[in-house]
């Protein structure tokens, strides 16, 4: 029998190091994608790699750790060592995307492999063709980075210089380098701090705890699960555009079995692969999966082994969510948001109380190029405008402009002046975008306008994403969101619309990128939603005087 006070001291100490090691990684990087925006995770895991806890910064990464665990124990094998370090990223063994770089360190007490502590982080470059790491115009895995098996960079304590020298021989960006020391001393954190917990109660207390957890967080996750009715339930989405075939399209299906506590994602008749970069991976189309099936149960379930043992994910290889060999995959992280509007359409009808309406699709750019201040490289995801809004759900509007992938910073994912020391742009606006969040009883999250006046000459844009086709979904009566854009103002006077996936060359200094994301779907009737709520947003520019007769019947006045 465990204490059940003892269980919960090892819960807390375990979410506890995993947030050490995030303080520390976001403190000791360089890069603004991992110290600002917090585009990485933190996780620990016993001998076998299964997760004890993980901190998730950006939840796309979050479930995206253990499965590579589990696989390297395996390559490894016995050949394990107190003080390895090993490296990362390959998408073809259960990576997500070569740009996200993973640092395992196994964790030795007594000679025995008693667990792992682990980061992983989107870096700002991976080698490839193009600078940054995303190319639009790839269509098989080596013109989009180097890929990194895992790989020992430190060998019991020793690193192994002709293999850091290789790998970093291919990636442009002296930052990267030190990026990933960074989540070398996170690792190194996790290890201290797990040794010195076992240390204190014993190995044999550990394990025994542990299992505790699991086997108690299982049976929370499958009571959750009974509370959805059982059944067959079924939900697709479209994606738009491969970056090869303008007009193209592509259907992500899922069908939802619950049954006896258990829960089964079937994503069998999802549309094949894209000939270009727009698919996903087996791990990074699970993880979206699991986030966001944790949308709609109880926040408070600890994120443990046991609260992913009754969840099955089926995604045939060949798929555009889990493509085969030797294909591209940058686009796969960005799979999420139309995975997330299948589950959401297959589950409304049998829990509409917890799932939210459609949340914006995200679009973004990246800009590269060379620092006329100081001639060095430069970098930058365009943080501050990339996701827009979030759907809203009964009882609760949408959050406005959420940020990253599916949920994070928001507003603060990019400091303004660290984006204009960072890179020779200057911004000229950034704000919440009105009319922008779809109306409802409980309306859409708002979108955001970005615009910033390029500093540097020859840049290279890049944009990936979507919804610039089809806004975010209402439900139950909820109106649509607004569509996501991005242009170019060149100082000639041309203006030019891009497209979801573009490479854009040798745009010149002067140039307005100017940047609208959408808002997330509205819930419910509009004629529904409380006047004065109506009043107040009209009269803070949220929604205007037009949009507030159309959509609320709202006629001015007190």
């Amino acid at each position: 029998m465990i204490d059940p006070i003892l269980a919960s001291v090892f819960a807390r100490a375990f979410k506890s190091i995993t947030d050490e090691m995030s303080i520390s990684l976001q403190r000791t990087t360089r890069s603004p994608i991992l110290c600002e925006a917090k585009d990485f995770v933190t996780g620990l895991y016993d001998a076998e790699g299964r997760m004890l806890e993980q901190t998730e910064n950006l939840p796309i990464l979050s479930f995206s750790l253990a499965p590579v665990c589990k696989y390297i124990r395996d390559y490894f094998g016995d050949d394990l060592h107190d003080g390895d370090v090993i490296f990362h990223n390959d998408v073809f063994s259960l990576g997500n995307q070569l740009n996200d770089m993973a640092v395992f360190k196994p964790i030795f007490t007594e000679g025995e492999l008693v667990g792992w502590s682990a980061a992983k982080g989107h870096q700002a470059d991976i080698g490839g063709a193009v600078q940054g790491g995303y190319n639009p115009d790839a269509t098989e895995c080596w013109q989009e980075g180097i890929r990194i098996p895992p790989v020992k960079v430190v060998e019991a304590g020793k690193v192994r210089k002709d293999v850091w020298d290789l790998i970093f021989a291919n990636i442009r960006l002296d930052i990267v380098r030190e990026d990933m020391k960074a989540e070398m001393g996170a690792c190194v954190v996790g290890d201290r701090r797990l040794t010195a917990l076992i240390g204190k109660y014993g190995r044999e207390t550990f394990e025994a705890v542990r299992d505790h957890l699991f086997a108690s967080t299982r049976k929370m996750m499958e009571a959750e699960i009974r509370t959805i009715p059982e059944g067959v339930y079924e939900g697709a989405s479209t994606v738009y555009y491969d970056g090869k075939n303008p007009g193209s399209t592509y259907r992500i299906r899922v069908r939802i079995t619950v049954k006896d506590g258990r829960i089964v994602f079937d994503y069998s008749e999802t549309d094949p692969q894209t000939p270009g970069f727009v698919n996903g991976t087996y791990t990074s189309s699970a993880s979206a999966t699991i986030l966001t099936f944790l949308q709609m149960v109880n926040p408070d379930i600890p994120h443990n082994e046991g609260m992913v043992e009754p969840i099955e994910i089926v995604i045939p290889e060949g798929t555009i969510l889990n493509a085969a060999y030797p294909a591209a995959t940058t686009f796969g992280n960005h799979l999420c948001p139309p995975n997330a509007d299948a589950i959401i359409r297959a589950l409304a009808p049998v829990i509409p109380d917890r799932v939210t309406a459609g949340w914006n699709q995200l679009l973004c750019a990246l800009t590269t190029g060379v620092d006329p201040r100081n001639g060095e490289k430069y970098v930058d995801i365009g943080f501050m405008g990339l996701k827009g809004g979030s759907g809203a759900m009964k009882g609760t509007d949408g959050y406005d402009h959420i940020g990253m992938i599916d949920a994070s910073g928001g507003v603060l994912d990019q400091d303004y002046e660290m984006f204009e020391q960072q890179t020779p742009h200057r911004l000229v606006k950034h704000e919440y975008l009105t009319d922008s969040a779809g109306p409802g009883e409980w309306r859409g999250g708002l979108g955001v306008e970005t615009r910033f006046v390029i500093g540097s000459d020859d840049t290279t844009v890049v944009t990936f994403g979507d919804g610039d086709v089809e806004p975010a979904f209402g439900l139950f009566g909820g109106g649509p969101g607004s569509l996501n854009l991005i242009e170019l103002h060149f100082p000639d006077g041309e203006i030019r619309r891009l497209t979801s996936k573009d490479l854009v060359r040798g745009v010149p200094r002067g140039t307005l990128y100017m940047q609208q994301a959408g808002g997330g779907g509205g819930y419910g009737d509009p004629k529904r939603r409380p006047r004065e709520k109506v009043a107040e947003e009209v009269r803070n520019g949220v929604i205007s005087p037009e949009a507030a007769r159309e959509h609320y019947g709202y006629e001015g006045g007190d």
